[in-house]
């Protein structure tokens, strides 16, 4: 009696999809009732493709094409090879209706899942860490027991980063990854007190981040002058540690570093009453940095940022060819329409995969086609304008991943000042200054872990979204860009050594949030204000701003901050930063009393 049914649906739906091929609602139901009938796979994908065959440019068969190639790959194509063949067979489908109708979107998203099942690693890997693998630490400690800590395994090897409550260790995975804890991932020194590290995600999204962070208390009773102590971490590929997707991190890392104690209770401290002089954004205080390669070789310490071993993803001679070869399609069909933006796109990932793919570390491979994917981009946003925004964010990834890969791109990036200001006690301290770039997008970030000075001023930033992965960031220049809120500052909360901050001539004010749905727990992520935490200030303040500027700031230690030429830059809102920023010094180069 079911059968007798399901097969009288599967007739009603024949009848459905001969009058209207593309109706995703009957292809939606299709695969309801082909899952409950437990039809063949097989089956099923023959009926797509005699669709596709009949019209190239039905969307809604290509995509119930994927589902069911979905199932079959997971469950049935364990093999390399098998699945090497079926993938070979659906490109030269797909190939057909691109060089039929290179304009017609349909297969063009087909060949985009295709890339993504070329390309993608089963499972996440760990790619990047601060301290690097085989990195030596350089520490002294003040009078108040803070650690000032020199990593000559950077270009900013020369100047110390100062911890109060003890060095960051930082794990950057392929992915955002669940479970990561003192189970799934081991830390061991005779330093190490008897509890526990605690390692917290650095996301606003909940328990999974692609940074996971915790601290490693030094206390300074334990060091002696002249002594080296070592610290060993190891990811272990238990079950613990898992992806969105639900694969397991199956590749086990150890990574290991040593701290070399050079002196005890010589370094002046920075904080309370030092403080004389607000920190210089302007331009004239910057001077290109003089690199001393045999000193810095940039690009050796560089590479060391990334992990070695086992859990890069294995790239086979199929996984080449395959992309060699829809390179070569994608060429030819421009050579035919060479305005094609379909082609032109796609060529610019297929080139992205390759030189993802071309071995190994990100940071060891010199990036082949980076300049003419640039020039893609810049081709698309002049022939297809409304897709401009998405074409300029990813313009604006492939830069900073160019920036960011290699010694000669990023020499050009890195700057001296002269030093003035509340942070710096008159030393020369570096800075990466990525201004002026009209960057709308941040990306590569794992690859600059060991940044703490960054200038991204006079960009087009409407979200710093990733700049979180950054625990040693100490001064940021956010200066002329378009951020349009103070909650579009939210992912600075989870950099607890920000101490210097300027978002000057921004848009902030010019568009409010509504703040009433942080009402709710859930609305909030994983932040921890409460609502007590700012309905004390509601009666005699904006609550709208009042929400914005908590969310941003509380929990910061801001000693400098710069908000002029904000459209939200009133006395209520310079009070409302000084009841939150308690720590606060400066504000816009006046002293705060």
């Amino acid at each position: 009696m079911g059968y007798s049914s399901l097969d009288h649906e599967f007739q009603l739906l024949d009848q459905l999809l001969k009058a209207d091929s593309r109706n995703f609602h009957g292809w939606n139901y299709r695969r309801f009732v082909a899952d409950m009938k437990k039809s063949r796979d097989e089956d099923e994908l023959k009926f797509t493709t005699k669709k596709i065959n009949e019209n190239f440019s039905n969307y809604s068969a290509w995509h119930n094409r994927s589902a069911i190639l979905s199932h079959m790959l997971k469950n049935k194509y364990g093999g390399i090879s098998a699945k090497e063949q079926e993938m070979t067979e659906e490109y030269e489908l797909v190939r057909q209706a691109l060089f039929t109708d290179s304009e017609d979107q349909s297969g063009w998203f087909y060949h985009l899942w295709l890339l993504g099942q070329t390309i993608a690693p089963i499972g996440p890997k760990l790619e990047m860490s601060w301290p690097s693998n085989g990195s030596q630490l350089i520490i002294d400690f003040n009078e108040q027991s803070h650690a000032y800590v020199s990593d000559f395994d950077t270009p900013f090897g020369t100047d110390r980063c100062m911890f109060s409550e003890g060095i960051p260790l930082v794990l950057h995975f392929s992915e955002p990854v669940k479970g990561v804890n003192a189970s799934t991932v081991t830390v061991s020194s005779l330093l190490l007190e008897s509890e526990s590290l605690v390692w917290r995600p650095i996301s606003p999204h909940g328990l999974q981040a692609k940074t996971w962070v915790t601290l490693l208390k030094l206390p300074s009773t334990k060091f002696r002058a002249g002594e080296t102590y070592k610290v060993q971490i190891r990811v272990a590929d238990t079950l613990g540690i898992i992806s969105l997707n639900g694969y397991n991190f199956t590749c086990p890392t150890a990574l290991d570093f040593s701290l070399d104690v050079h002196t005890m209770t010589t370094i002046r401290s920075t904080g309370g009453n030092s403080v004389t002089v607000p920190l210089a954004w302007e331009a004239d205080f910057f001077f290109p940095l003089a690199i001393d390669e045999n000193k810095f070789p940039i690009e050796l310490h560089l590479d060391s940022l990334s992990i070695d071993g086992s859990g890069n993803q294995e790239n086979t001679r199929w996984q080449q060819e395959t992309l060699d070869r829809e390179i070569k399609v994608c060429r030819e069909l421009l050579e035919i329409e060479m305005d094609s933006k379909w082609a032109k796109l796609t060529l610019a990932r297929l080139l992205i995969a390759q030189d993802m793919l071309s071995g190994g570390s990100i940071l060891r491979n010199k990036r082949m086609h980076t300049d003419e994917v640039l020039q893609l981009f810049n081709d698309l946003i002049e022939i297809d304008p409304s897709h401009a925004e998405y074409y300029k964010d990813q313009f604006s990834l492939i830069l900073l991943d160019k920036v960011s890969s290699g010694k000669q791109n990023l020499q050009e990036y890195l700057w001296d000042s002269k030093g003035t200001g509340s942070l710096s006690n008159g030393e020369r301290n570096k800075w990466l200054r990525l201004h002026g770039l009209s960057l709308s997008r941040l990306g590569s970030l794992e690859q600059l872990l060991w940044v703490q000075r960054l200038d991204i001023s006079h960009n087009r930033l409407q979200s710093i979204d990733g700049l979180e992965a950054l625990q040693l960031l100490g001064c940021l220049n956010l200066s002329h860009n378009l951020l349009a809120n103070f909650t579009a500052l939210g992912p600075l909360r989870q950099i607890k050594t920000l101490r210097a901050l300027n978002i000057a001539d921004n848009k902030i004010g010019a568009h409010t949030v509504n703040s009433t749905r942080f009402s709710f727990p859930s609305a909030l992520n994983n932040s921890s204000i409460s609502n007590a935490d700012t309905t004390r200030d509601a009666d005699e303040e904006n609550l709208e701003i009042s929400w914005e500027i908590t969310i941003a700031f509380k929990g910061l230690h801001l000693r400098q901050l710069d908000i002029a030429g904000n459209p939200a830059n009133d006395e209520k809102c310079r009070r409302l930063l000084m009841k939150t920023l308690p720590s606060l010094k400066w504000l816009d180069g006046t002293s705060v009393n």
